[in-house]
C-alpha cells in the first residue's frame, strides 16, 4: 500500500466519531448497519453521521449500499486487513530504514 493511501485511511480513523462508527461497523459483521440504526446506537445526528461516513467511504474503509429506502453501511474488511498488514509489514525485522 502506498504511503499516501495508508496515511489517508489512518487520518480518517483519527477522528473519534469516525473511529466509533468504524468500530461499530467492524463488529456488526458483513450485514452492516442501516444509517438510522447506526446513528441511534452512537447518538449522532443524521447530518453529522453522513459527513463522517462520507469521509470513511472516500478512503474505502466502508461501503454504502441501498436496500429499499435504507442506506446500509458495511466495513470493507479487505481494505482493513490490507491496512493492518501494511502497518505490520517488516515488524521486528530490525530494519530501521
Amino acid at each position: 500500500m502506498d504511503i499516501e493511501t495508508a496515511a489517508a485511511r489512518l487520518a480518517a480513523l483519527g477522528n473519534p466519531t469516525r473511529l466509533r462508527i468504524y468500530r461499530l461497523l467492524v463488529t456488526a459483521g458483513d450485514g452492516g448497519l442501516a444509517m438510522g440504526h447506526l446513528g441511534d446506537r452512537l447518538g449522532v445526528p443524521g447530518s453529522t453521521l453522513s459527513h463522517h461516513c462520507r469521509a470513511l467511504v472516500l478512503v474505502d474503509l466502508i461501503r454504502q449500499d441501498r436496500a429499499g429506502t435504507s442506506l446500509i453501511c458495511r466495513a470493507n474488511y479487505p481494505v482493513m486487513q490490507g491496512l493492518i498488514a501494511d502497518l505490520a509489514a517488516g515488524c521486528c525485522s530490525g530494519d530501521a530504514a
